[in-house]
C-alpha cells in the first residue's frame, strides 16, 4: 500500500522522539529569542513547598505560563496575589515533561498602579522626612480672596465645577486661569511652572491647584516631586483639590489645604454670598450701635470739658472774682455801716449817760455853777465874800451877781427867794 505524505514531507526526513523534539524546540526558543519584557495579570498562582511560583500571566484574549523559581522569588518586594498587574522580565523555554510553551522569570515588579502605588508610598516617605508635609510650614489662607488663581486644563470638568460653585456663592470674586496639562507626559514641568509663573507674578491671593477624578495613572503627574517642591516654594497659600474624596496626592499633601473635590475646594475658598451678606448686615448694626455710643460718650465728655473750660475760663473767673469783689465790698460796706451804728449808738448811749452827769445838764434842771471872778468855782459858801462880784452860769446864758450874804448852813429845801 502506498503512503500518502503531506506537501513538503518525504522518506528521508528524521524521526524525531516527543523528547527529542521538545529539547530541540526549547535550545531553538532560548537561542532565538532574549530576555522579553511581558505585562499581564497573574492567575492560577501556585506555591508548592519548594519555595517555586507557578502561575500564568494572561490579557483579554491570551495567555502564557511561568515559572519563578525560588532563588528569584525570595527577591521579590512584594507578595504576588491572582488579579495582580505585574511585569516580567523573562526567558522564552519549553518544559519537556508536558511540552507546555512556559517563560522562566527572572524578576517580577508590579505593574500600573501597584507599581505606582508603591512609588506613591516611598515618595511620601521621603518627602515626608524632608519636611514638605509638615503643619508648621502650611500658609495661612486668606478669609476672602482678592482674586484667585486656578491652576488646571481650561477644559476641564473640574473648571467648570469650581466656577459654578462660585457664580452661586460669590460671583464677585475674579478668577485667573493658568492653563496648564493635567494628565500625560510633561503635565508634571508644565504645574511646577505655573505654580513658579504665579508666585513670580503676585497676580493672585490664593491658588487652587486641581482637576477631576482618573485613575491613579491619570492624576500622577500630581504625585511628581518636582509638584510637591513647586507647592512649597510658591510664596502664595495653594489649595490642593485633585480627583475625588478617596484620592490622595502628594500634592493634597504639600499644599496648605487638602480639599476633597474641586467643588468642595470652591466651596471653602469662598464664603456663602447669603450669609456673607448677613453678616456684612450684623457687622453694620455692630458698628452703628458702637459708633452711636462712642459719640453720646464723647458728647457726654465733650460737655463735661466745655463746663470745666466755661467754670475755668479767664474771663469767667474774672467776672466771678469782679462779683466777689463786689460782694465783699458790700459786705465790707454794711459791716462799717453796722460798726458805725454800734458806734452811733454807743456814742449816743455814752453821750446820754455823760450828759446826764454833766454840770450842763444839772445846770439845765436849774441848777448854776458859781464862779468867782478869778475863775475859781465856789463849792463852799465860805469860799466867797460878801459883796464880792461872781459870776453864775445857768442851764442857758449866765449871769453876774454880787454876793449879798453867806450862809454857813444850807437851807433844808430851795424855796422862793425873798425880794
Amino acid at each position: 500500500m502506498e503512503r500518502s505524505l503531506p506537501p513538503n514531507a518525504d522518506a528521508s526526513m528524521p524521526v524525531y522522539t516527543p523528547s527529542q523534539l521538545t529539547t530541540e524546540v526549547r535550545e531553538m526558543l532560548e537561542l532565538a529569542l532574549p530576555t522579553l519584557c511581558i505585562e499581564g495579570e497573574i492567575s492560577n498562582l501556585s506555591r508548592p513547598a519548594s519555595g517555586h511560583l507557578y502561575f500564568s500571566l494572561k490579557d483579554a484574549r491570551a495567555q502564557v505560563r511561568c515559572a519563578l523559581f525560588r532563588g528569584r522569588s525570595l527577591r521579590l518586594s512584594f507578595q504576588p496575589r491572582d488579579g495582580d498587574l505585574v511585569r516580567a522580565y523573562a526567558k522564552a523555554s519549553l518544559y519537556p515533561a508536558r511540552g507546555d510553551f512556559q517563560l522562566i522569570v527572572e524578576h517580577l515588579e508590579e505593574a500600573g498602579e501597584g507599581a505606582l502605588r508603591r512609588a506613591f508610598e516611598a515618595l511620601k516617605q521621603r518627602l515626608a522626612a524632608a519636611g514638605l508635609f509638615d503643619a508648621a510650614a502650611k500658609r495661612p489662607l486668606p478669609r476672602l480672596p482678592q482674586r484667585l488663581g486656578v491652576i488646571t486644563s481650561p477644559s476641564g470638568a473640574a473648571i467648570r465645577d469650581v466656577l459654578s460653585v462660585l457664580e452661586r456663592r460669590f460671583p464677585s470674586l475674579p478668577v485667573l486661569i493658568y492653563p496648564v496639562a493635567v494628565q500625560g507626559e510633561g503635565a508634571a514641568a508644565q504645574i511646577a511652572a505655573a505654580l513658579e509663573l504665579a508666585g513670580r507674578r503676585r497676580e493672585v491671593d490664593l491658588l487652587l491647584l486641581t482637576r477631576g477624578g482618573g485613575s491613579l495613572e491619570d492624576l500622577w503627574p500630581f504625585n511628581e516631586e518636582i509638584v510637591a517642591h513647586a507647592i512649597r516654594a510658591c510664596p502664595l497659600p495653594v489649595i490642593s483639590a485633585v480627583g475625588h474624596e478617596v484620592d490622595l496626592t502628594i500634592s493634597d499633601l504639600a499644599a496648605d489645604l487638602r480639599a476633597p473635590t474641586p467643588s468642595a475646594a470652591a466651596e471653602t475658598l469662598s464664603p456663602d454670598r447669603g450669609a456673607y451678606m448677613a453678616g456684612l448686615a450684623e457687622h453694620r448694626r455692630r458698628l452703628h450701635s458702637a459708633l452711636t455710643r462712642t459719640l453720646q460718650r464723647r458728647e457726654e465728655r465733650l460737655l463735661t470739658l466745655t463746663r470745666r473750660l466755661t467754670a475755668q475760663h479767664p474771663g469767667r473767673r474774672l467776672r466771678d472774682r469782679a462779683q466777689r469783689l463786689d460782694e465783699l465790698e458790700a459786705r465790707l460796706r454794711r459791716g462799717i455801716e453796722q460798726r458805725l451804728g454800734t458806734s452811733r449808738q454807743r456814742l449816743s448811749a455814752a453821750a446820754r449817760a455823760l450828759h446826764t452827769v454833766s454840770p450842763l445838764a444839772t445846770l439845765e434842771r436849774g441848777y448854776a455853777v458859781i464862779q468867782r471872778t478869778d475863775g475859781c468855782i465856789l463849792r463852799r459858801a465860805d469860799e466867797a465874800t460878801p459883796g464880792a462880784l461872781v459870776h453864775a452860769r445857768l442851764g442857758s446864758g449866765r449871769l453876774d451877781c454880787r454876793i449879798e450874804k453867806i450862809y454857813d448852813e444850807p437851807e433844808p429845801a430851795l424855796a422862793p427867794l425873798s425880794p
